[in-house]
């Protein structure tokens, strides 16, 4: 790779989260930006409007001249996703043509070579703890930079340049993404069995997140949730943190208390209790999150004044238990969760949130692999509620596997209250609906309802 002859980025899957971030940390470096997605979405539109040239058909005449010129290669960097399928007809073109073609990963792993890289990994919880602690770092005299996994509703985007040589960012375990990174302070919030058609067994998952854990740079910090089992005691020239709820992990909650909307609690750290800190983002795993982020603010030497203010003003995370609309009779919330851990998290946040009330949630699966093999683990998570809607499963990247369908979970289900509908009379279904407490839940393309529904709620 010769960086300092590129001028122009293209990228294949530009529309997916991640992708979108590092192109706009090459538009905000001078970069020209095109690229291509499968659909068109709020993102791409975003994109479009801030300087990139975005098409939507896999085709190489779609892309922009300049881009595909063979005697101009050097100065073209191709970036995709893993996502995107091996025999894609642009990455294919720019391969035989000898372009410069690198995965996501590895230009994450580059960008942050020479930086204090603070990677958040973890099969659920990493976007809302590293979004949390980009915002606490832009409130702080350290200021960093950031690639989130989710739009920061303070920033508005899911990139942020920053002044210092702190860059904040996810670590993601797909495809083994995260061993192309090189932390200087790594965090772990959750090994949960997950993407076993990449890794076939969790033996197999912890083994590549130990490897990351072994590639923190010498003089590094690891902060780990108390009690996952990772070999992280042998690791040379690194200090190790624990963080969780209860009390013995380094960095710990107590005296947590709800007064209108708001968690009240204490954090402990080894240098003190951050007393009567108020935190606006509904959830108590939300809670969780925030003291891992408050862990590294501490280990960063930032004061409590600053974090304990910083916390309060933190609005969240699009899709991250984000409430989208709250009346006198109705709530709804749009959440992520696509992993059992996460839905029976999600769901008993809710329950403790608003005791008492009815709660309907709408559940779109995603991946077929997912489904065949966590059926029964979903099916005991969503029997939490007291209804679901159930959709379709949302394939992603992958090919119908033969019955495997989300039928598969509703007939493991044991409440009554459920039922299985397409999403294009969802909208209707909800609008006839005496609904106390909604909640829509997945990874998939579920997100683009939100506007919708809530725009039927506003009506009504």
């Amino acid at each position: 790779m010769k960086p300092d002859k590129i001028h122009r980025v293209y990228f294949i899957g530009i529309g997916g989260i991640g992708m979108s971030a590092l192109a706009r940390y090459f538009m905000s470096g001078g970069f020209e930006v095109a690229g291509y997605d499968r659909v068109e979405s709020k993102l791409t539109l975003q994109l479009s409007a801030e300087g990139s040239f975005i098409h939507y058909v896999d085709n190489i005449d779609k892309i922009p001249e300049i881009y595909r010129d063979i005697n101009k290669k050097e100065e073209v960097l191709v970036i995709y996703t893993p996502a995107v399928s091996e025999v894609h007809t642009e990455l294919i073109f720019f391969r035989d043509k000898g372009f410069q073609v690198l995965k996501r990963a590895e230009v994450l792993g580059w960008i942050t070579h020479e930086a204090r890289c603070i990677a958040v990994a973890g099969t659920h919880g990493k976007t809302t703890v590293s979004t949390i602690i980009a915002h606490l770092l832009k409130q702080s005299e350290l200021d960093c930079s950031a690639f989130l996994g989710g739009i920061s509703i303070n920033y508005n985007t899911n990139f942020l340049l920053g002044k210092s040589d702190l860059v904040v960012l996810e670590a993601d375990e797909y495809d083994r993404s995260f061993l192309q990174l090189y932390p200087w302070l790594a965090v772990v919030t959750a090994t949960d069995a997950d993407h076993l058609d990449i890794y076939g067994s969790k033996d197999e998952m912890g083994k590549a997140f130990v490897k990351f854990i072994r590639q923190i740079k010498p003089g590094g910090i690891l902060l780990i949730k108390k009690g996952l089992l990772l070999e992280s005691e042998n690791l040379n020239d690194v200090s190790k943190y624990t963080y969780g709820i209860k009390a013995n992990a380094d960095f710990y909650c107590s005296d947590v208390t709800i007064d209108d909307g708001l968690y009240i609690f204490n954090i402990h750290t080894p240098v003190g209790i951050i007393k009567d800190i108020h935190f606006g983002y509904p959830g108590r795993m939300n809670v969780e999150n925030a003291v891992a982020a408050v862990a590294v603010l501490t280990l960063l030497g930032v004061k409590q004044e600053t974090i304990k203010k910083s916390l309060l003003n933190f609005s969240g995370v699009r899709r991250r238990f984000e409430i989208i609309f709250k009346s006198d009779k109705l709530v709804y919330i749009d959440d992520y969760a696509h992993h059992p851990e996460e839905l029976k998290a999600c769901i008993a946040s809710v329950k403790e949130l608003f005791p008492g009330k009815s709660i309907t949630g709408v559940f779109q699966p995603h991946l077929y692999s997912r489904t065949q093999i966590f059926a029964n683990e979903f099916s005991g998570s969503l029997d939490e509620l007291d209804e679901l809607i159930l959709l379709d499963i949302y394939p992603a990247r992958e090919k119908p596997v033969p019955g495997v369908t989300s039928e598969m979970i509703l007939q493991k289900m044991k409440i009554k209250n459920k039922q299985l509908v397409k999403k294009e009379n969802l909208v209707d279904l909800l609008r006839n609906k005496d609904l106390e407490v909604l909640l829509t839940l997945g990874a998939g393309d579920i997100g683009e309802f939100v506007e919708p529904v809530k725009r039927m709620f506003m009506n009504r």
